[in-house]
């Protein structure tokens, strides 16, 4: 199990401690190039750190152990609320706190994973296609005020959720291309015949 907001705990995590890189990779469930990525501002441009202490998911001391000893592996506290909960469907529900980061996580998606569709980032975050299409063509009232932050830093959803949207829109792209392909073969066979009856006829 990695801990909530993995890539902002990562961020961090890089930017706040003397962890190594395989220490936060393992403890944020990430791959150790992404991590490298991430302390090289190649990774994660953008996302907001958030602090694993503050947000009860690990303890100052077992951080600290980590420090000092580069083999140590750090462990993830499991609130119980965690541990019982249960998986959400539908649209889901954003509290009103939160409802004014909805338009910079729309913004960053838009930006940032152009693939996933209206409806995905509806379910995603809790929004309306109205929303969605009002942003991306910049006819929102509050355009000018909106920064692209990713919603998993804003808490807005878990980057599982993030991650398997982007998976699941990045595999129907791939289908609906590998449908195409056979059909622009099809064509470009079509017009390289025509050119040779037109030789021909030259």
């Amino acid at each position: 199990m990695k801990p909530i907001m993995a890539k902002a705990t990562a961020v961090w995590l890089v930017d706040n401690t003397s962890l190594t890189f395989d220490q936060i990779a393992k403890f944020c469930g990430m791959h150790l190039l992404e991590i490298e990525g991430i302390a090289n501002e190649d990774v994660a441009v953008g996302i907001l750190g958030i602090d694993p202490i503050a947000g009860n998911q690990i303890d100052k001391s077992e951080i600290e152990k980590g420090e000092a000893d580069p083999n140590y592996e750090l462990q993830l506290k499991i609130p119980p609320m965690v541990k019982d909960e249960k998986k959400r469907t539908g649209t889901r529900y954003t509290p009103v706190a939160k409802r004014q980061d909805r338009p910079r996580a729309i913004l960053w998606l838009i930006k940032n994973h152009p693939e996933i569709a209206d409806s995905q980032i509806c379910k995603l975050i809790g929004t309306t296609k109205t929303t969605i299409e009002a942003i991306r063509n910049r006819t929102h009232w509050n355009i000018s005020n909106i920064q692209p932050i990713d919603p998993v830093a804003l808490g807005l959803c878990k980057q599982t959720s993030l991650d398997e949207a982007i998976l699941k829109a990045q595999a129907k792209q791939k289908k609906e291309s590998e449908v195409q392909l056979p059909h622009q073969d099809k064509f470009l066979s079509s017009i390289k015949d025509n050119l040779k009856d037109l030789d021909q006829v030259n």
